[in-house]
């Protein structure tokens, strides 16, 4: 294990560390590093205007840049300072082990990343969707609370086996459909093994509930104005195509609506037809609040009991006296109203309190299952986990002494106490030798079983899955998946593929230095250029991206006109080839226009065309040849606050940034272009934002 390794896994709880596994930087590919860039930088380019404001910050903040795939180490720390870090796993977890990581602060990131044939969507989880994704927006305090809380209420949700299938066929699914070995035959029974297991699930659970809501906020949502809201929704800031496509009328925009949330269905392999807009994160929080009301842990009672004994997997069921009962539950005992009276588990189980294993209790003992009432004695007011040793006397529960226990639900329990375990007050177990236990006709204990431990608690509190001391059962609610995602072996063609795209990588970032320095002139920029163009053509006539990024080079630098021409005409005749090419280049292609526009505003204006701009922001005032600069006056001190606020979002959206100072009420705002040396069309064009904004803030108010 390297240190690197250790130092991740360090900081995970001990039921989650197998999940965990190394990201193993190393082995992404040049390839692997350019799909990363261009949905990067298309995504900037577009969510940039369309995401939550959180967004272009976020993406800084958490450690991820847009030339190359972050290192999740690096992340991990950038994070911590908000109280969250991050690890890497093997593609799809057991959704309950996914949001267990939620709750406890940690972004669990599939190290994979999409191949270039599924650059604009894969339904496999990898680095794109989890760490651009789901990072960037945690940065917005109340987005992580939300996180965390839908985090601690999904790992509490019951899942049922057929759920579980679902998701095993979901990995399946995405490793096949992300696998360039597999076959036609291959994806289709992968997509028909989804499909059955699908309509296999003949009911609701609360774990798909809570998925639900998960997938339409934290996945795919939307926030703010249903006629103009923003995307906050991993699943759309880390798709190229479904970013811009989601906002198309065709989609429908829905108010965001717990009950119509959680029982829309949803289908990972297809655009979704319809988004939830919720007005505020504040809304998600309250949403969660409203739901963990319906699931077992909160209901308690025979419902919660009965949610266990479907989960056919490890469960806590709580007790009022406070006492844990943590093992597989097989079997409950009811009475005449349907309510449960007795319940069992079937092989290891473990008690706690507090989350922590009563000594002496764990499933090395308890390790052919476990079986207790439920409920009051009869004729006592007062339940018996609350009763003092006097009154425990008074009723014949004395140390050494036979006692017979008369509980209201007509269950029997005889034999000698041999102890009494008492914690904070209320009495968590009793324990009786030469015991018989009885309901009726039916024998719950026989004597000759030995010591038997029987639990004390008037009704059944919560009930949720898994254990309830993690650490000591050493045990979550599922386990990794036997399936694994599959590690890729380069041949010798794609060896070739790769070493183009490194060529080009290292020469983009030779020009993004100081050119000299590197031992290049640029005639041998455009020698390794053409040649790798000329290798292209041989051994990859249909690869689109290695060309954009050439053409990109020669756009910034200017050079090779003929040559920007001819890859110019490629990439169009590769869209009208392949309709779904089409809209990746497209945006690829306007990108560039869209760049080269920009810089062209970055240039330094003439005093002429300063002096036609002018008239454009009138209340702006001209220093000198390089700045201009405007007051603004407000009502208070806050309203001056909030507006730089706003010129703060405007300037990242713009990648510009104003001289800003505050006195009190005044706001004074700045403008000059350092790498222009004066004064560009970007400066008036922002100088005319701010200025909107200002009108927009004061509007009915008196500064």
């Amino acid at each position: 294990m390297s240190v690197q390794m250790e130092q991740e896994i360090s900081i995970v709880p001990a039921h989650l560390r197998q999940f965990v596994v190394e990201q193993h930087y190393e082995n992404y590919t040049a390839v692997n590093q350019a799909v990363w860039r261009f949905v990067m930088r298309q995504n900037k380019h577009y969510l940039g205007q369309r995401a939550h404001h959180a967004y272009l910050n976020g993406l800084r903040e958490s450690g991820i840049g847009i030339d190359s795939i972050p290192n999740i180490q690096y992340m991990s720390q950038c994070l911590s300072r908000i109280g969250w870090s991050a690890v890497t796993v093997d593609g799809f977890i057991p959704p309950e082990a996914f949001m267990d990581f939620q709750a406890h602060r940690i972004l669990a990131i599939a190290a994979d990343i999409r191949t270039l044939d599924h650059v604009a969507y894969t339904p496999a989880p990898d680095i794109i969707h989890e760490a651009a994704g789901h990072a960037p927006i945690i940065l917005d305090q109340k987005y992580r609370s939300y996180l965390q809380l839908i985090g601690e209420v999904g790992a509490k949700a019951f899942s049922s086996k057929a759920d579980h299938e679902v998701y095993e066929a979901i990995r399946l699914l995405s490793i096949v459909k992300e696998d360039p070995t597999a076959t036609a035959d291959q994806i289709e029974t992968a997509e028909t093994e989804l499909e059955r297991a699908v309509k296999a699930v003949t009911e609701t659970s609360e774990a798909a509930m809570v998925s639900r809501l998960y997938w339409w906020t934290v996945e795919y949502g939307l926030i703010g104005d249903v006629k103009n809201p923003a995307i906050y929704g991993a699943g759309l800031l880390s798709s190229v195509g479904e970013s811009i496509s989601c906002m198309q009328e065709d989609v429908k925009k829905i108010p965001f609506d717990l009950e119509t949330c959680i029982q829309t269905s949803y289908d990972i392999t297809k655009p979704q037809p319809q988004l939830f807009v919720c007005r505020d994160f504040d809304q998600l929080i309250e949403a969660v609040h409203q739901l963990e009301k319906q699931l077992a842990f909160r209901i308690g009672g025979t419902y919660a009991l009965k949610k266990a004994v479907e989960s056919c997997n490890t469960a806590t069921v709580v007790y009022s006296s406070g006492l844990q009962v943590s093992g597989t539950f097989s079997e409950l005992v009811y009475d005449g109203n349907g309510e449960a009276i007795y319940l069992k588990t079937a092989g290891p189980t473990a008690l706690a309190l507090n989350n922590r294993e009563l000594a002496g209790h764990g499933k090395e003992y308890h390790n052919e299952g476990f079986g207790s009432p439920i409920g009051r004695l009869a004729d006592m007011e007062a339940p018996l986990e609350e009763l003092s040793d006097s009154q425990l006397a008074d009723i014949g529960i004395q140390i050494g002494s036979h006692a017979d226990l008369h509980f209201a639900s007509g269950i029997e329990v005889r034999g000698i106490v041999r102890s009494v375990v008492r914690e904070n007050g209320k009495i968590l177990l009793i324990s009786l030798d030469k015991c018989t236990v009885t309901y009726r006709d039916k024998t719950l204990c026989q004597a000759e079983w030995g010591l038997y431990d029987m639990a004390v608690g008037a009704s059944i509190v919560s009930a949720y899955p898994g254990a309830a001391d993690k650490e000591r059962f050493q045990s979550g609610t599922h386990q990794p998946s036997k399936l694994k995602t599959k590690k890729l072996q380069l041949d010798v063609k794609e060896q070739k593929r790769n070493a183009l795209y490194k060529e080009i990588r290292d020469l983009r970032t030779s020009l993004e230095g100081n050119l000299p320095d590197s031992g290049l002139s640029m005639p041998d920029v455009e020698e390794i250029l053409v040649s790798v163009d000329s290798q292209l053509e041989t051994d990859f006539p249909d690869d689109w991206l290695l060309r954009l990024e050439i053409l990109e080079i020669m756009t910034e630098q200017s050079i090779l006109p003929e040559l920007q021409a001819r890859l110019g005409e490629q990439l169009q005749e590769a869209m009208n080839k392949n309709a779904d090419l089409q809209p990746l280049i497209a945006n690829g292609l306007a990108l560039l226009r869209q760049e080269r526009w920009k810089e062209r505003k970055r240039m330094k204006l003439t005093e002429e065309e300063n002096a036609a701009n002018l008239p454009r922001i009138p209340n702006w005032q001209r220093l000198d040849e390089k700045w201009i600069q405007r007051k603004y006056k407000f009502p208070g001190f806050l309203d001056a606050m909030a507006f730089v606020n706003k010129v703060a979002e405007l300037a990242e959206a713009a990648d510009h940034h104003p001289f800003i100072s505050i006195d009190y009420k005044v706001v004074t705002l700045k403008m000059s272009s350092w790498n222009a040396g004066g004064l560009t069309e970007l400066d008036f064009n922002l100088a005319e934002q701010f200025d909107a904004s200002y009108s927009q803030s004061v509007k009915g108010r008196t500064p």
